[in-house]
């Protein structure tokens, strides 16, 4: 072989087996119309990546290996044969939360917030009601048992029993101030339920007192009428669309005409003397005034309105339903005659 002669190029397996042995190669290397290269000169960028020979390629570029049981879960260009455990779709990357379980679904961590307060609610309704049934037991039980006890009827009328009724007046103004201006007092169990006691003690006996003036019969059809009214009044405060809370300035209004038109009547008939129009007039508005404050109370402690009573309020619900089923009774027992 003469100097001038080119070197042959290596052979398809030499050049798998020494694919980085491109300086021998590149020295007697030469293609029909070029130059030869220099000695040393690397192959250029566009040349075939590191681990390829000339020729055909025998595999894929470094890096990759041929794994007989296909490329890695998740990539390539098959199906993956499974996914991660709280993955979606592979090749996504987007973790996906699992389903809670049908037994975990019944558990406190996805009870919602909406039950709780229904819950709580009606409780909160239960005890209101059976603290009103109680207070409701013990006045018209007692008004009752006066009016059928005649030799009662003595003491009631006498000094002594007038003195009782203005002592129970004033502990009926004070009591229900201290429960309606005290939060601390009506919200503290069981100081509560004793103010509350002696504040229907004491206004027991001021109904039991009115009430003795009256027959016996007269008594028990008014009580009777003031059940079905209240009853009434009650089942239409629960099912009307018609949210009364939103009416205290109408009903404020409404007491400071009862109270002017109160003072009226009271003139008239220390001057003139008993008008049956006006005390017909009076009593018609204030059995207006009180079942529209028993539709409002009702509605506050029933709830689902604009404005609602706290649960912790079951003293003072009790107390405002209290008074105005106890002052309804009253209205219509004076329709009965002017005693």
């Amino acid at each position: 072989m003469t100097s001038n002669q080119m070197p042959p190029p290596p052979s398809y397996d030499e050049s798998a087996q020494y694919p980085n042995q491109g300086t021998e190669y590149q020295k007697g290397y030469n293609t029909v119309g070029q130059q030869p290269p220099l000695v040393g000169y690397a192959p250029p960028p566009q040349g075939p990546p590191q681990g390829y020979g000339f020729g055909e390629p025998q595999g894929p570029p470094q890096g990759y290996a041929l794994h007989p049981q296909g490329p890695p879960q998740g990539y390539g260009y098959e199906e993956p044969q499974g996914q991660p455990q709280g993955y979606g779709q592979a090749g996504h990357g987007e973790p996906e939360l699992a389903a809670p379980k049908a037994d975990d679904r019944g558990m406190n961590m996805f009870q919602d917030d909406t039950f709780s307060n229904k819950t709580v609610r009606r409780g909160f309704i239960k005890k209101v009601y059976l603290i009103l049934t109680v207070q409701l037991l013990v006045t018209f039980g007692v008004t009752t048992w006066f009016s059928l006890w005649k030799d009662i009827h003595s003491f009631l009328h006498s000094s002594g029993g007038v003195a009782a009724y203005y002592v129970s007046y004033a502990t009926f103004l004070v009591t229900y101030f201290v429960l309606v201006c005290c939060p601390g007092v009506r919200r503290k169990h069981p100081g509560n339920l004793i103010c509350l006691g002696i504040f229907t003690l004491a206004f027991t006996y001021m109904v039991a007192m009115i009430a003795s003036f009256y027959d016996t019969k007269i008594v028990m059809v008014a009580a009777g009428i003031t059940t079905l009214v209240c009853l009434a009044i009650s089942i239409f405060a629960i099912q009307t669309k018609i949210d009364f809370t939103m009416c205290s300035g109408l009903l404020f209004a409404l007491v400071m005409v009862l109270f002017l038109f109160g003072i009226a009547c009271m003139i008239t008939y220390l001057t003139v003397g008993y008008s049956l129009i006006m005390d017909c007039v009076y009593g018609g508005l204030a059995a207006l005034v009180f079942s529209l404050f028993l539709i409002y109370d009702t509605q506050m402690i029933v709830g689902g309105r604009k404005h609602e009573l706290s649960p912790e309020e079951y003293v003072y619900g009790a107390l405002q339903l209290y008074i105005d089923v106890v002052y309804i009774f009253l209205i219509i027992l004076s329709f009965f005659g002017k005693k």
